[in-house]
């Protein structure tokens, strides 16, 4: 007999496929289970498109088989009528059984109402089932919704002597192609990437996803002065881009200027991208703005290439501390991924 830890994983893999297509929504995968059988599986695929338990639902050839199911699903379903109707009345009115979570939804509009409508229904509800695994699965979600800001994933690319690029700020390329294809898949994953004034003017990247498939992310530059001309490749129109500065606000077909205080300028620019539903940002470089989110702790993750390559003097990498999380070789590159050092309570 399988078990419900094994239902939730297979939901897991469900929910990821719909990464970089559902933002701001949750990933969520849904599978329907009927005597030891699965009976229906879906996921919620685009944003504004059918949830996840809907798509399960609507996999179930014969309906009849829904009643007393159980049905297993990483986040709690909905009780609000969003941009589709509730997946907890949808749920009802099959009469599953039982209902397996892992994750209770922090969203203000979901937050525990879900259960207790599917409780006041009658149907069982077992929650916290692999809780931790289903967290880290909606990182991007559950930052957002419960500290008022994006996801936050610091990215660059050091010499095997820790520099970050040459003194003329020449960096490419430190990394190898495959570990730059490897950063256009994370683009597609991401709601928007950032860099600072400097690296836009001496890389002048597109910032897009050019070696990978999926959507483009929302492309962030921080220029204070309005000092980058306007000749660059951000500035193409080829997908929104957003310029933080201090001096205008201006609106243009894919361009934004958002003039923001000084004193509080990255805090106001996160405050900015909550407004417009900015889940995750990939902050791209360079050591400059990287170290303005890693003094004020404003990291979730940091990702970081280092080559075989030397560059003997430059640009240092910036200074930080982290937990290293995980450790990969990508050819002649090592990926190192860190969490910020933060003592969990023991329970």
């Amino acid at each position: 007999m399988l078990t419900d830890q094994h239902y939730i994983h297979r939901c897991f893999e469900l929910a990821r496929q719909g990464m970089g297509s559902v933002s701001p929504n949750p990933l969520v995968g849904c599978v329907i289970v009927k005597d030891g059988k699965i009976i229906g599986e879906g996921w919620h695929k685009q944003f504004g498109g059918l949830h996840a338990e809907a798509n399960a639902v609507n996999s179930v050839a014969d309906k009849n088989h829904l009643a007393g199911s159980t049905v297993y699903v990483n986040l709690e379903p909905c009780a609000h009528v969003g941009k589709t109707p509730p997946c907890a009345d949808l749920l009802i009115q099959h009469k599953v059984g039982k209902v397996v979570i892992a994750n209770t939804d922090t969203n203000t509009l979901v937050g525990g109402k879900g259960i207790a409508k599917l409780k006041a229904a009658g149907i069982e509800v077992a929650q916290g089932v692999v809780e931790h695994e289903g967290r880290e699965l909606n990182k991007r979600f559950f930052t957002f919704h419960e500290k008022q800001r994006p996801y936050i994933m610091l990215k660059w690319a050091q010499t095997l002597d820790g520099f970050i690029a040459r003194t003329n700020y020449e960096s490419k390329w430190i990394s190898n192609e495959q570990s730059r294809q490897v950063v256009h898949k994370w683009r597609s994953e991401e709601d928007a990437v950032l860099i600072g004034t400097k690296t836009a003017a001496h890389d002048n990247p597109v910032l897009t996803v050019r070696h990978w498939s999926g959507r483009n992310p929302v492309r962030l530059v921080i220029d204070r002065f309005l000092r980058l001309p306007d000749t660059l490749s951000l500035f193409d129109g080829s997908v929104k881009t957003i310029c933080y500065n201090v001096l205008k606000h201006e609106e243009h077909p894919d361009l934004l200027l958002i003039r923001l205080p000084e004193n509080n300028f990255l805090e106001s620019l996160l405050e900015h991208l909550v407004s417009i539903g900015i889940q995750s940002v990939m902050v791209e470089g360079g050591s400059t703005t990287l170290s303005l989110f890693i003094n004020q702790g404003l990291w979730d993750e940091a990702r970081v290439f280092t080559s075989s390559r030397q560059f003997y003097s430059g640009i240092a990498a910036p200074a930080f501390t982290g937990l290293l999380v995980a450790e990969e070789k990508i050819e002649t590159d090592i990926l190192r991924v860190y969490s910020p050092e933060i003592l969990k309570p023991h329970h």
